[in-house]
């Protein structure tokens, strides 16, 4: 799902966003931003992020730089990761 919304906002900066001009009142633009933040977080989250954006960009918002947040690692997906790296080097060691 994440790859053909990317498709979309491509072809929104190729077609649409030209004809508007430099309109947006943050740096980098809402489209980049939602292409960075659908690449960085996927699908769902991706989305949610470009959706608040848009909606603080308004004429009443100071604009300025807002770039797309860090992707952060739940504990349990560290916990995952440790437990697999263990295991591999148990059997590494025991063949």
């Amino acid at each position: 799902m994440k790859y053909p919304l990317l498709l979309l906002i491509k072809l929104y900066q190729w077609t649409i966003s030209p004809l508007l001009g430099p309109v947006c009142r943050y740096y980098p633009s809402c489209s980049h931003y939602g292409y960075g933040a659908i690449d960085r977080h996927g699908a769902i989250k991706g989305t949610a992020l470009t959706a608040w954006r848009v909606l603080r960009c308004n004429p009443w918002s100071p604009g300025g730089v807002d770039h797309v947040p860090p992707r952060k690692h739940p504990v349990w997906h560290e916990r995952l990761r440790n437990r697999r790296r263990h295991r591999a080097h148990t059997n590494a060691l025991g063949a």
